[in-house]
């Protein structure tokens, strides 16, 4: 079937419109996407995070992120973030929300559309220097979000930027999603127990759940 672009449904006063429209007539933020790459290990949810190696926040740990190309969708970019600073491919990602408060990166205005990406606990070993896996402290039950701190060995981490609010709202999320959807599962390996499910349920939800109720 024949198709007609847009450009070439454009009437000629259109044409001349574009042509001679200056984009520098208004400010514009910067579009990043930042991604949260969760896994479960045993009762503990855990997170890759990268350490920042320039200003802003030199030194403080942050969620594997970058700025959006100018030729790239928001999900090619997240996927692109995924491959070159995790090291990850073919895993579930999801867009989270957009990230926008005026101040949140101290360069200039940009604003962040969060993903989350989750992947079983064996896809994280054997990464590289520059990343950490960190367990969180998750301090408040259901799906009301706030901000989450991350640890290593040693102890707590500097989180950068806005991250601790986003890791918040990733876990508010996916619990929120537990109750009717599989996504569980994309954390869990392709062949598992019922015990081993149950206990996913149990550190995503940050509480027990009764052994003969769970079928």
């Amino acid at each position: 079937m024949y198709s007609v672009s847009k450009a070439e449904q454009m009437n000629p006063s259109e044409k001349e419109f574009l042509k001679s429209y200056d984009p520098n007539l208004y400010p514009r933020p910067s579009v990043a996407v930042d991604v949260v790459v969760l896994t479960a290990d045993g009762d503990r949810f855990k997170v890759l995070l990268t350490r920042r190696k320039e200003h802003p926040f030199l030194g403080q740990h942050a969620l594997p992120g970058g700025f959006v190309g100018i030729d790239e969708s928001l999900e090619e970019a997240a996927k692109r973030v995924l491959a070159t600073k995790a090291g990850l491919g073919e895993v579930f990602v999801e867009q989270l929300f957009t990230f926008g408060a005026p101040q949140r990166d101290p360069r200039m205005r940009v604003v962040s559309v969060a993903y989350y990406a989750l992947v079983p606990p064996t896809k994280l070993h054997g990464i590289n220097g520059d990343t950490v896996v960190a367990s969180l402290d998750i301090p408040f039950k259901g799906e009301v979000a706030m901000p989450v701190d991350a640890f290593d060995d040693v102890g707590e981490l500097e989180l950068a930027f806005d991250h601790a609010d986003i890791l918040g709202m990733a876990i508010a999320r996916i619990r929120g999603k537990l109750s009717y959807t599989n996504i569980g599962f994309e954390l869990l390996p392709q062949q598992f127990t019922l015990f081993q499910l149950r206990m996913l349920y149990q550190t995503i939800l940050g509480h027990e759940l009764n052994k003969d109720s769970f079928r």
